[in-house]
């Protein structure tokens, strides 16, 4: 198995180098590669990246800012392991995280796992965050008959092949539901694993709103009124036989 960890990136110069170099410390049970896509950044955040060389780095650029599900598009097209996982550049999720992710992989119990934050006092640091982050489960687990406990968790690992055939189009952070509606309307029930998580503030460069729990909310709900296309059941059926 390779993995491709996905890592999308908007003005985050000072932390980007970090993140980088902790997720090349991690001993991995796989084959891995880190692609980096810089999604228009203005404030140094390219220059960091041209500065970082690895062979297992691969960095990819963005004119313009087209909002986190752009750069996770253009990170999956360029993606050659054959699952991925996401990793957010602003250090609130923990690369070391990131094997117990693939466990259940490589141990054949699943081919879709998704990180489980407890949202901890010491990690959580906005009570409306987090209320919003449960409404948006539990709305999904109503629409769609399941048992989630965190939607919006930024470690999503599964196969790439999975990923390109459910064709998410949301270009911001409505990708994350997108995502996931998809999957639950395909029949693919997730596998969690509890993560660490340490949140940071609006002041620390938090940039999703309430806006973004909304709009959440719609596209769950669009997506459990649509019919299954043909191409994304078969290769659903194709990752369960593998």
């Amino acid at each position: 198995m390779k993995l491709s960890i996905l890592v999308p990136v908007y003005n985050e110069a000072a932390r980007l180098h970090t993140v980088l170099k902790q997720a090349l410390d991690v001993e991995y049970p796989c084959e891995v590669e880190i692609v980096v896509v810089d999604d228009g950044s203005t404030d140094g955040t390219a220059d960091v990246l041209r500065g970082f060389e690895h062979p297992a780095v691969r960095p990819v650029t963005h004119p313009k800012n087209r909002g986190k599900g752009a750069a996770i598009r253009t990170a999956v097209a360029e993606a050659t392991g054959d699952s991925m996982v996401i990793l957010d550049a602003d250090l609130e999720y923990d690369p070391n995280d990131i094997p117990r992710l693939v466990e259940p992989v490589l141990a054949g119990r699943a081919s879709v796992v998704y990180g489980n934050r407890t949202f901890g006092s010491h990690s959580a640091y906005s009570f409306w965050y987090v209320m919003g982050n449960k409404g948006v489960t539990l709305a999904a687990n109503m629409l769609f008959n399941c048992y989630l406990s965190d939607l919006e968790t930024g470690f999503k690992l599964l196969p790439v092949e999975l990923y390109r055939a459910l064709d998410v189009r949301s270009k911001g952070f409505g990708m994350e539901a997108e995502l996931t509606g998809k999957l639950l309307r395909c029949g693919v029930r997730p596998y969690e694993v509890p993560i660490t998580y340490a949140a940071r503030s609006r002041a620390e460069g938090k940039k999703i709103t309430w806006r973004d729990g909304v709009q959440a909310l719609w596209i769950l709900t669009r997506e459990r009124v649509r019919r299954r296309p043909t191409g994304i059941a078969t290769s659903v059926q194709a990752d369960r036989n593998r």
